[in-house]
């Protein structure tokens, strides 16, 4: 029996800073779902120009994810992650000065770059773990979405008191010096120091891309594009959606968006660890089987009804109050942080030496969710004016995932264990069924069925 892999040396302060590090980025990343409000009204912008604006930082994070993550496989990721977070940092602040769309467009493509932190730090941080282990660490670094919910609480007063242009100022001031000091306190992974030690040359980036032909890969990309794209998507636009449908101010907006946000970020570690002990397989048909829940749920339109009664017209209407929409919302996020989590235990498991390449891609995928639906939802609202429209159509989507995985797990179950195709569908029906024959050998000793 082979001896459990031992964790390296500098697992703590790497899982730890990275932690925070990838907080202080998706803090910046999603900068525009509080301080877009205001640009939205200076500007007179339209639902899809303001879903394309928020979503365009989105674009970049994504867009860059299978780059970074190969240089982070390549040079290591402590370096890759600086060079990361200084860029960013110089987009944000150059955002204050933008005046036009255009010019805020440009600024957006700039502040993306802070999303491409999430494909570094987990090929970073993976290398410091075991494989039972890295379900686990994954999840703890995984909660640094919860920099979202840290802009949803603090931007909006900030914003308030001193104006956007200093909101955009202040996160990057500040995610230029945790930038430093990340660097400061972490030490370079260990299959990077071995490298250095034996003067071993990194795998050439075609050969770290060979993997993304395969189709699990972008199953698994699917899967990504609604737990994390969806939620990222949600955390943009849930802040203008509650101003819209429930007339709220920014500040209360921003608030119980951060109820969704939360739970959304946080459990994720719990959802690691839910994944190393119970399989990653079990902890997705959870997330989707309760995703498909809520979204069905917060996709019904506020409707009045008049029924012919037996005295006259029975007038009542249904509508999900605030109160019910923000515990709906809280149980969603839930259940994406759990798919979040389980989604990247698979990577490290059947992509070990490509952790860069392929955590790349499934993130890349899942932050062009990120990007594409929330202009789909203003899309949909300039279209069909009904609010609800952007969760019917993560409705459809998380069907679409769960049927695809479902059917295709069924499919190598069948495929890894044929007699299974020869059971009757109901058991109950095995009496007024034929045994079946045992399989005969075949030419060169295989077996085979018998006919």
């Amino acid at each position: 029996m082979n001896a459990p892999v031992p964790t390296q040396k500098g697992a703590n302060a790497a899982l730890g800073m990275s932690t925070f590090a990838f907080t202080a980025c998706f803090a910046v990343w999603t900068i525009f779902s509080i301080i877009g409000v205001q640009i939205k009204q200076e500007l007179g912008l339209t639902e899809a120009q303001f879903g394309l604006l928020i979503g365009t930082p989105i674009l970049t994070g994504s867009l860059i994810r299978v780059v970074l993550g190969v240089w982070a496989d390549q040079y290591g990721g402590r370096l890759v992650n600086l060079f990361v977070m200084l860029s960013a940092a110089a987009a944000t602040f150059a955002l204050s000065y933008a005046e036009t769309y255009l010019q805020f467009l440009v600024a957006a493509l700039g502040v993306g770059i802070a999303g491409g932190s999430f494909a570094v730090g987990v090929a970073y941080v993976s290398k410091f773990y075991p494989k039972e282990k890295q379900g686990t660490a994954l999840g703890i670094f995984g909660a640094g979405n919860v920099g979202s919910a840290v802009t949803k609480f603090a931007a909006p007063f900030v914003m308030v008191a001193f104006g956007w242009e200093f909101v955009a100022q202040a996160w990057a001031a500040a995610l230029a010096l945790i930038a430093v000091v990340f660097y400061l306190t972490t030490k370079d992974d260990p299959d990077l120091v071995r490298r250095r030690e034996t003067g071993e040359k990194p795998q050439a980036a075609w050969m770290q891309l060979s993997p993304l032909k395969s189709l699990q890969v972008w199953r698994f990309s699917l899967y990504y594009f609604f737990v994390f794209g969806a939620f990222v998507a949600l955390a943009l636009w849930l802040p203008r959606y509650l101003v819209g449908v429930y007339g709220l101010d920014i500040k209360t907006a921003g608030m119980i968006a951060a109820a969704y946000s939360i739970p959304g970020s946080l459990f994720r570690v719990f959802g690691g660890w839910l994944s190393d002990k119970i399989g990653a397989r079990k902890v997705m048909y959870i997330t989707f089987g309760v995703s498909l829940i809520c979204t069905f749920l917060l996709s019904y339109p506020a409707t009045s009804y008049v029924v012919d009664g037996i005295e006259g017209p029975i007038a009542f209407r249904l509508a999900t109050d605030l109160v019910t929409f923000t515990v709906i919302a809280f149980v969603l996020g839930f259940a994406m942080s759990l798919g979040k989590a389980a989604v990247f235990k698979h990577i490290p498991v059947y992509y070990p030496n490509n952790i860069g390449s392929v955590g790349g891609l499934v993130g890349m995928i899942g932050g062009l969710g990120g990007f594409v639906l929330p202009i789909a939802f203003g899309f949909l609202n300039d279209i069909t004016g009904v609010w609800t429209s952007c969760f019917m159509l993560l409705f459809v989507l998380v069907a679409t995932a769960l049927a695809w995985m479902h059917f295709a797990i069924r499919r190598m179950e069948r495929a890894r264990t044929p007699e299974l195709g020869r059971l009757p569908e109901l058991p109950e029906m095995a009496a007024i069924h034929p045994t079946p024959e045992p399989a005969s050998p075949a030419p060169g000793g295989r077996l085979r069925a018998a006919e």
